[in-house]
Parts: structure tokens; sequence; C-alpha cells
């Protein structure tokens, strides 16, 4: 069962627009990930209704995951703001202020992690053998379809959360990584290559309990020149 927040039951019930809470802290931010915010100002949402009209997945589906999504980013800002004032008040090592800080690691992510999400989807194109990324497979998998089947698995494993391919940062080694709501899980120095939500928020109200579908018509849409090059 998901989260016992009860925007998300109400997002999961309802199929209506609400604003969500998140979870924690990704190691390592990607190259080509780029800051939704200027220095010391506010994050702002991206945009990603380009993704609208890709096979396997409804319109209402997305619209209502990309709200959730700017709940995120909503709910950091605010986070951020109300650490800046307890700062200036000299209440920075109190315990609401302790809490605070747990919070915006699970926000924050909530943010960060659906913005890799949706980078990494809209593609048509299938992964060149031949590229850096798609040798780093072979070499760590022994296939694609090897790699491929450990990943798909990796995201049906009960609970909610994330299946990510990761690097590790200092050997350049790959694992598939389960990534437990958002914060549990994160593999130190690792920079995360593809992640997938397997939250039940991407799926349910179009797959009802078909996890397995879903991860489907994620994998038949997978961006692999975004992957290739968070890879590097």
């Amino acid at each position: 069962m998901e989260s016992t927040n009860p925007n998300r039951r109400q997002v999961l019930k309802t199929g209506a627009l609400a604003i969500a809470a998140g979870m924690a802290i990704p190691s390592v931010i990607p190259q080509d990930t780029k800051a939704s915010a200027p220095a010391g100002g506010p994050y702002t949402a991206r945009d990603y209704s380009g993704l609208v009209g890709m096979l396997g997945f409804d319109e209402p589906l997305l619209r209502t995951h990309f709200t959730l999504y700017e709940g995120y980013v909503k709910n950091t800002n605010a986070l951020i703001a109300e650490l800046g004032e307890m700062s200036k008040a000299s209440k920075s090592g109190s315990v609401a202020a302790a809490e605070l800080r747990r919070r915006f690691g699970w926000e924050f992510n909530g943010m960060r992690l659906h913005e890799l999400y949706f980078e990494n989807l809209g593609g048509k194109d299938a992964l060149a053998a031949d590229s850096p990324l798609g040798k780093a497979i072979i070499r760590d998998f022994g296939s694609y379809a090897a790699w491929e089947t450990d990943f798909k698995n990796t995201g049906k494993a009960r609970g909610i959360g994330w299946a990510a391919l990761v690097m590790d940062g200092w050997s350049g080694r790959l694992f598939n990584t389960w990534i437990a709501e958002h914060d549990g899980g994160h593999l130190a120095a690792c920079p995360i290559i593809l992640i997938m939500d397997v939250f039940e928020h991407a799926f349910i109200a179009q797959y009802g309990l078909k996890r397995a579908d879903y991860i489907e018509a994620f994998m038949k849409n997978v961006n692999w020149a975004a992957a290739v090059k968070r890879h590097g």
C-alpha cells in the first residue's frame, strides 16, 4: 500500500489533482540535470507536457503526475524559506528545525527524482549496443537482455519507491537498485543513469494493480539519449 499521507490516498481513490509529499537525498546529481532555480532563488516546476501523447501513458495519468511533482517543488521552496527564518531567529539548533531538515530531504528528493524520471521518458530509439552505456551494461550484466530483466524485476519489488540504474562514481560499475520511498537505498557517490517511478500514483489510475504492464510501457518509452548523457 502507498503512503498513509491523506493527499496521496485521495489521488489514488479519486484521480484528483493533489499536492503530496515525497522523501530524501539523491547521492549525486547527474550531469545533464540543471538546477531548476537560479542561485539563491526559488525552484520552479519544469514543463513536461511534451510527454503527453506517449504510447501507454494516458493524458490524465500524466497530468496528475505533473501536479504531484509540482507539489514537491512548492514544498521544497517552503521548507527552504522556513529553515532560513529559523536560522535568522537563532533556532536552527531546535528539535523543530531538525525535523524540518529531515522533511526537506523528503520534499527535495520528491522534486528531483521526478525530474530525472520525466527527463528519461519520451524516447523512441533503442539503446545502441556500441554506445559507452551499452558496452557498460554488457560488461556488468552480461547482456542487455539480462540487464533489462533484472531492472524490471527490481521495479516489481513489493513496496513503494523507485527502480534505478546507477553508476559507481569511483569504479564506473553499474548496479540496478531499489530506492524505498524517496530516500532509502541511495548508493553513495553513484549518479542515477535511469530511473523508474513505481509508486502507485505512477500507474494505478490507468493500469490498476498491473504494475508489470506499466513497467513494459515505461521500457518502450525510455529516452536513452538522456541516459547515455548521464553515463558520460
